[in-house]
């Protein structure tokens, strides 16, 4: 399983093994959601965008200078919410007709808030947040930062 929020970029992983060297040339990379959603789609030895889902185009790229030595991860960039998914990363072989699969899930969040910078004018204001609003652990070393030097903490 991968985390990811929105807006960020994302390294599904996906390898051979055992590793060594691919014949790209002559083999098929499917990165798909479920059987019809092709993610990104990588045949002889190229990409074929023609063939990808609209909501990924411009978005997925793979490792193309690591594919030989069989490094198939897929990179999403600009993740949306629904991206959330569990992916499929197929390679199959021509010449031998080998499939290898494995499955990725992605977990894709909601942006952490951001609260708005203090405009200068109200720097002398009471923020109108209550000290119950800051964790626990943030409260404790904040305690033991200012009681250890004022010499008030005895063991």
């Amino acid at each position: 399983t991968c985390h990811a929020f929105v807006g960020e970029t994302v390294v599904l992983p996906c390898s051979t093994s055992p590793p060594g060297e691919l014949t790209l040339s002559k083999s098929w990379l499917y990165w798909q959601i479920g059987t019809k959603e092709l993610v990104h789609f990588f045949h002889n030895g190229r990409d074929s965008p023609e063939r990808q889902d609209k909501k990924f185009q411009g978005r997925t790229s793979l490792f193309l200078d690591q594919m030989k030595y069989g490094n198939l991860s897929l990179k999403i960039s600009n993740v949306q919410l629904g991206d959330d998914a569990e992916y499929s990363c197929i390679y199959r072989q021509a010449e031998t007709h080998e499939t290898k699969k494995s499955i990725i899930k992605l977990k894709v969040s909601a942006p952490p808030r951001i609260e708005d910078p203090p405009s200068p004018s109200g720097q002398n204001q009471i923020p109108s947040g209550s000290p119950m609003d800051v964790p626990c652990l943030a409260m404790l070393l904040l305690s033991l930062l200012l009681l250890v030097p004022l010499g008030l903490w005895h063991l």
